[in-house]
């Protein structure tokens, strides 16, 4: 198996790295403690390409593969946590199902602004009562001549408060179950769209959610993505290539904070010696080395899987599954390493512990990547 990367690959890391510590890593302290949405650094993302990596050029993207967006979304991450899922919502939820399932006037209309950078998408599947029970969806969706009318509501919306549109999950025959879902792609500023205060949460704060409601909503049945009753195969195909982004966001939150307590272990002192020439601090940094290694490789082969059109849901899960447990035990680690110090808000240690919690949750908590994997594995 070849393990190098690409010339192009190469580029896209270095573009993405060098960016990150220039744009991103002077300010993450600054969005986190006043919950700031990363406006700047949104908008150089989209002069960089970076909201529509694997998009068409005639589409608006920047026509790159999945791997070059997995190392993209770990370089972004490692500067910012936030400013990576910003990133990885634009592209993964609301990017991927738009051109897997559009139409080429959908793509015209809802794709190309967003995947340029113009505008900015959101995914709306989450409900107070369908969370890991995607199935339960309570948003309704009632046809009315060649428009449906929609009411309901969405929460947990990742970009949300920011979003020009929303690919958005409705029930359109409750009888049906699953196969009752349809999905649609409705603006943020039409009637009967409310939007809630961004949600106050314990990490990644500069990257704004909030709760949604659909009052009496007409949406165009042109509007429609896929067919009426597919839209839990849209949902669950996005996340697939979904979980791809958030592995990578988890990658580089960990190797930030593995970076970090590298570093400290050679400038701080205990017991006359540096932490590092400590056997105990070693045997923390070299776990630490080999989890962010491992989770790497798991979430190359997940992108690779996606690169060649074959199915990868069950790749895609390990490689979330493991990335972001992996990334909370760095975290919590390199927190460790730095003590007292690291429980302080005055550095960054703190701040990924924090940011790499949610990993675990959203686009699929642990619990139901572990589902998705079992299942693949028994399914013979």
């Amino acid at each position: 198996m070849n393990f190098e990367l690409t010339e192009v690959q190469r580029d896209i890391q270095k573009l993405c790295r060098d960016f990150a510590a220039r744009e991103l890593i002077p300010h993450a302290k600054k969005w986190d403690e006043h919950h700031e949405w990363p406006t700047e650094a949104v908008k150089k993302l989209a002069e960089l390409s970076l909201l529509g990596v694997a998009v068409p050029e005639q589409w608006g993207g920047a026509a790159l593969d999945n791997v070059c967006y997995a190392l993209a979304m770990e370089e972004i991450s490692r500067g910012c946590a936030s400013t990576g899922v910003i990133m990885s919502v634009n592209n993964s939820l609301y990017s991927d199902p738009i051109l897997k399932f559009g139409t080429d006037a959908q793509k015209e209309k809802w794709l190309k602004p967003f995947a340029s950078g113009q505008k900015l998408g959101c995914f709306g599947l989450t409900e107070p009562q369908a969370g890991s029970d995607a199935a339960a969806q309570q948003t309704v969706a009632v046809k009315k001549g060649d428009r449906y009318v929609v009411n309901g509501s969405k929460n947990w919306i990742t970009n949300g408060p920011k979003a020009d549109a929303i690919v958005l999950f409705t029930m359109t025959n409750k009888d049906a179950g699953h196969k009752g879902i349809t999905a649609f792609v409705v603006p943020t500023g039409a009637k009967g769209f409310k939007r809630m205060a961004p949600d106050k949460k314990m990490g990644i704060s500069a990257a704004w959610s909030c709760t949604m409601y659909f009052e009496d909503l007409e949406i165009p049945a042109e509007d429609m993505l896929g067919k009426e009753g597919d839209g839990f195969k849209v949902a669950m195909s996005t996340l697939d290539g979904g979980r791809i982004g958030i592995a990578a966001q988890a990658l580089g939150i960990a190797r930030a904070a593995y970076e970090e307590a590298l570093r400290y272990s050679g400038e701080r002192q205990s017991f006359g010696k540096y932490l590092r020439e400590h056997q105990a601090i070693q045997f923390m940094l070299a776990d630490m080395a080999t989890e962010l290694d491992a989770a790497r490789l798991l979430v190359l082969r997940a992108a690779l899987l996606k690169d060649k059109g074959v199915r990868h849901s069950q790749e895609s899960a390990m490689a979330k599954l493991y990335a972001s447990e992996m990334a909370s035990r760095v975290a919590n680690k390199a927190l460790q390493i730095f003590g007292g110090m690291g429980y302080s808000k005055e550095l960054d240690a703190e701040r990924h512990v924090r940011d790499a919690r949610i990993t675990e949750i959203y686009e699929g908590t642990s619990e139901i990547q572990r589902i998705v994997i079992s299942a693949n594995l028994l399914k013979d």
